[in-house]
């Protein structure tokens, strides 16, 4: 069972970085006629607190998925952090903002600015919420799995984007743990060029592309990861996950990899998907075990 959930608001009111100041666009949120909820044009960035009735000290922030256009954040947001809250794990659905040049001033930043400061309000409160601050995750769907790859390879880069230039230790920010599901990862031949697009522009910066190519970003302070994917994924393509896992194994940087035959793209939870793909919570789950990180 799970308490009501807190909202939590990343940023002090009229502090929020990058900000253009155009109200003229509202949030939108709705549901689909396939039943997925949906948020877009997204002004005020917030965390989504979901508590367990017996926590046992991890917790773990969602990135909900969408291209960079929109957030899933039912079946990639809530009804996961629902199901944390059935095993113990304190879930944080982030709602973050997305890439809009009517919006933001470098807009390719603000994704990640969201997703570090989510990591940095969760361990300043750590206590408050009975979390182990060194049990602190990040897990992300398609365009959120590759947001929450970019926190992990990136986290101590922090500096280089603007509002982390006065932290007393980029450490406040890095993820203990990290799980990826049918991530964007690669800006490569296997890229999903709607997110590329949509984060950096039709003819992005080489160098910018690079660094958001976070199969090449991975290094020895890249925390262990767990990924997910669908060999028939043809929204995003398995070898996004293989070239992450490779290379968080040339590391020694401990990694599992779960890919299904069946299950394509934006599964969730998987409650509906024939095949053994319905199968990957319980393999998360026994990974979380395996880390000491559930029981």
């Amino acid at each position: 069972m799970s308490r009501s959930q807190t909202v939590i608001p990343l940023w002090p009111e009229g502090q929020i970085p990058n900000d253009l100041k155009n109200r003229t666009i509202q949030e939108k949120i709705e549901v689909g006629n396939d039943g997925v909820l949906r948020i877009s044009n997204i002004v005020l960035p917030t965390l989504s607190a979901y508590f367990p009735a017996k926590p046992n000290g991890t917790a773990v922030m969602i990135c909900p998925g969408g291209g960079y256009g929109i957030e899933a954040a039912g079946h990639e947001g809530v009804d996961v952090a629902k199901w944390f809250n059935g095993f113990g794990v304190t879930a944080f659905v982030l709602k973050y903002r997305l890439p809009d040049d009517a919006l933001w001033s470098n807009k390719h930043e603000v994704a990640l600015q969201d997703a570090l400061q989510g990591m940095k309000l969760i361990r300043e409160n750590a206590a408050k919420y009975n979390i182990d601050p060194n049990r602190i995750g990040v897990m992300g769907f398609s365009a959120g799995g590759h947001l929450a790859s970019t926190v992990s390879t990136l986290w101590h880069l922090a500096p280089q984007f603007s509002a982390f230039d006065n932290l007393s230790s980029v450490d406040v920010l890095k993820p203990n743990f990290a799980i990826l599901m049918y991530p964007v990862i690669s800006s490569g031949s296997k890229k999903h060029a709607g997110s590329f697009e949509k984060l950096l522009g039709k003819n992005p910066d080489p160098a910018k592309l690079a660094l958001f190519s976070t199969e090449k970003q991975v290094s020895d302070k890249t925390p262990p990861t767990l990924l997910v994917h669908a060999t028939d994924d043809k929204g995003v393509p398995v070898e996004n996950s293989l070239l992450y896992y490779d290379a968080l194994r040339k590391l020694n940087i401990p990694a599992s990899i779960l890919i299904y035959e069946n299950g394509g793209h934006g599964f969730g939870l998987a409650k509906k998907q024939k095949g053994s793909v319905h199968g990957w919570p319980d393999g998360c789950h026994n990974w979380l075990i395996g880390m000491g990180l559930a029981q």
